[in-house]
C-alpha cells in the first residue's frame, strides 16, 4: 500500500474517532454560565437536584430543559416562559422576584441552556 494511502487512511480514522468521541464535548462554561451554575446550586439544586427538603411532590428535573419543546407543565420551553416561572413561582415553587437580580436570572437561564453540566 502506498505511503499516501496509509496517511489518508490514518487521517480518516482519526477524524472518524474524533467525530464519535467529540459528540458530547464539554467546553468550559462562560463567566455568565458559571455564575448561573452558582446561583442554581444555591437557589435551585436543593429542590431540583437533591430534593433535600423531602418534598412529597418531587420538583421536575431541569437537565436538558431547553432541548425539549415543552416544560413539564406543558407550556412552551422558552426563555420567557422559564423566566416567568422563576420570577412568579409555580405550585410549591416560591417566586424569586425579590431574591434574584436580572443579572442572576439571565445567568441561570444561560446555565440552563448548557443542559446543566
Amino acid at each position: 500500500m502506498p505511503r499516501s494511502a496509509i496517511l489518508l487512511l490514518a487521517i480518516i480514522l482519526v477524524l472518524g474517532f474524533s467525530a464519535v468521541s467529540g459528540c458530547r464535548s464539554h467546553h468550559a462554561l462562560t463567566p455568565q454560565q458559571a455564575e448561573g451554575k452558582h446561583v442554581y446550586q444555591v437557589a435551585c439544586a436543593h429542590c431540583h437536584e437533591e430534593n433535600d427538603l423531602r418534598l412529597k411532590k418531587v420538583p421536575p428535573n431541569l437537565h436538558n430543559l431547553f432541548s425539549r419543546t415543552t416544560l413539564p407543565d406543558g407550556a412552551p420551553a422558552t426563555d420567557n416562559q422559564v423566566k416567568r416561572v422563576i420570577m412568579t413561582g409555580k405550585g410549591l415553587m416560591p417566586p424569586f422576584q425579590y431574591q434574584m437580580t436580572q443579572a442572576q436570572l439571565d445567568a441561570v437561564l444561560a446555565y440552563l441552556h448548557t443542559g446543566l453540566r
